[in-house]
């Protein structure tokens, strides 16, 4: 039955896009999270008066919002050369990894600014007025209370990762994209494009039960 359905399709070939769909999923995430929640804490504490927060907010939500504009294939273009420099090559799995991160993280940091807003500021003077320093309240008060938004929204940006992953894939980083166009959609193969885009869709499921799992587990409102 299935083979009458794709008898195009490789299960070796699917096993191994698939694997690289991870890879290059798991690993930007993990980046865009750390890369993320900085830019976002940045953006977040920079908001407030004085001459010279203002000058670094206005840097870093200036780096945020121009990579925030640039379409993502347009940006795996533009950063060639410095993933050649980075890792020695511009093809495969590993070379779509700074083009992932780079193009994801501002999206998460405005995610992560949004999530730190919405921490009741009673808590956050309270703790300031029993002497909290900064750093404290960072990762005792505001990344605790926010932590909820945060694993929604970092589901929501892998998810969106993932969707990356697939147009990095049309120009020769590997994974399910990379096999859609090359081995379906070029060689006229549709049942290929079709079982590429059922895994693809698996995975999103998948990323998307973890993050609302965690979401809810953590969240005790």
């Amino acid at each position: 039955m299935l083979r009458e359905l794709f008898p195009n399709v490789v299960i070796e070939d699917l096993k191994v896009a698939a694997n690289e769909t991870f890879y290059m999923t798991g690993i930007s995430v993990l980046g865009t999270l750390i890369i993320g929640i900085l830019l976002g804490l940045m953006l977040f504490l920079t908001d407030r008066q004085g001459k010279t927060y203002k000058i670094l907010n206005f840097i870093t939500a200036t780096i945020v919002n121009v990579f925030r504009a640039i379409p993502f294939i347009i940006l795996i273009l533009l950063l060639f050369p410095f993933t050649d420099w980075l890792m020695g090559t511009i093809r495969g799995p590993k070379a779509a990894l700074p083009a992932l991160i780079i193009g994801a993280a501002p999206f998460y940091a405005r995610l992560v600014e949004i999530a730190l807003k919405e921490v009741d500021k009673g808590v956050v003077e309270a703790a300031r007025a029993m002497g909290a320093k900064t750093r404290h309240i960072i990762f005792k008060v505001l990344l605790p209370e926010s932590m909820p938004a945060l694993i929604s929204g970092i589901t929501v940006t892998a998810i969106n990762l993932i969707s990356y992953t697939a147009m990095a894939g049309a120009i020769g980083a590997g994974g399910l994209g990379d096999l859609a166009y090359r081995k379906g959609f070029q060689a006229w193969d549709f049942d290929v494009v079709f079982a590429c885009t059922i895994l693809i869709v698996i995975i999103v499921f998948i990323f998307q039960f973890i993050g609302d799992f965690l979401s809810k587990k953590i969240d005790k409102r």
